[in-house]
């Protein structure tokens, strides 16, 4: 039998069989890690574990958290990448019957954005590329991320710093890397991701923050009015906490208390 090639040489044992390379068939998880420390690893174990009973991946979450923070210990400072893919398969689509799981950890240093996002806000790009309806997928960070590699690629510069994503119907979802929330007469809405979008760990905390802080909070599909319309934007993420968006399009925004407010208790926390 021929062997595998990689850049027209034979290539050894390696990855070139796994499920997640060929297909997409597993998750990830972005953890931030400070001083040795993963921040917000139990949400992100959470949200892994959601994921792999969904996608029925067998996985150990009590040992990836292990593995998480003893990787992180060793990295100090930056950002651990993990994978969780369902292993080696042969060719065709149909999942193996005992998969063996397969666990990787990457390290990168830590993103240097600018102060002045989280200080003064961004401006947003609008994309074209849309988010397609999958409701069996929807809320998961799978490896499947060609949407947002396409939607990235739309715009080059500085100038904007993140990119707004909608769905089929041209309602808005999340960024393209971030999700997003609006405030209108002081409630604090951002949208349902039933259908498409990822279900990020920092949009967990910023929820349960608001509702802790007083704020009438409202999950649900959203129209593009209500981000025209809206009092206050902003996106938030994992790793850099909540940046204010002050343009998208015609529309322009300063930055508002409840936005400021959220980023000190988000603060207080990661500090």
């Amino acid at each position: 039998m021929i062997q595998d090639w990689l850049n027209g040489q034979p290539l050894g044992a390696g990855l070139q069989r796994d499920r997640g390379l060929a297909y997409g068939d597993g998750l990830f998880e972005t953890i931030a890690v400070r001083r040795g420390q993963p921040r917000l690893l139990e949400r992100h174990v959470q949200r892994l574990a959601a994921g792999c009973q969904r996608l029925r991946i067998p996985c150990d979450v009590t040992q990836v958290a292990g593995e998480i923070r003893a990787y992180a210990a060793l990295l100090g400072e930056g950002v651990a990448k993990l994978l969780i893919t369902r292993g080696d398969g042969l060719r065709g689509y149909a999942p193996p019957a005992d998969p063996e799981v397969r666990r990787l950890l990457l390290g990168s240093p830590s993103p240097a954005y600018p102060e002045e996002h989280r200080l003064e806000g961004i401006a947003l790009y609008p994309c074209t590329t849309r988010l397609a309806s999958q409701p069996l997928l929807a809320g998961l960070k799978h490896l499947n991320r060609l949407e947002q590699v396409l939607a990235r690629a739309e715009w080059s510069g500085t100038e904007h710093a993140e990119g707004l994503m909608l769905d089929q119907g041209g309602r808005p979802v999340e960024g393209v890397f971030s999700n997003m929330f609006l405030v209108h007469d002081g409630e604090l809405l951002t949208p349902a991701l039933d259908h498409c979008g990822v279900a990020g760990v920092m949009r967990g905390l910023i929820l349960e923050l608001a509702a802790r802080d007083g704020l009438t909070v409202r999950v649900s599909p959203l129209v593009l009015d209500d981000l025209l319309q809206a009092d206050e934007v902003f996106l938030c993420n994992s790793q850099y906490g909540i940046w204010p968006v002050r343009r998208y399009a015609a529309a322009n925004w300063s930055v508002g208390p409840v936005t400021r407010k959220l980023q000190g208790s988000i603060n207080e926390i990661l500090e």
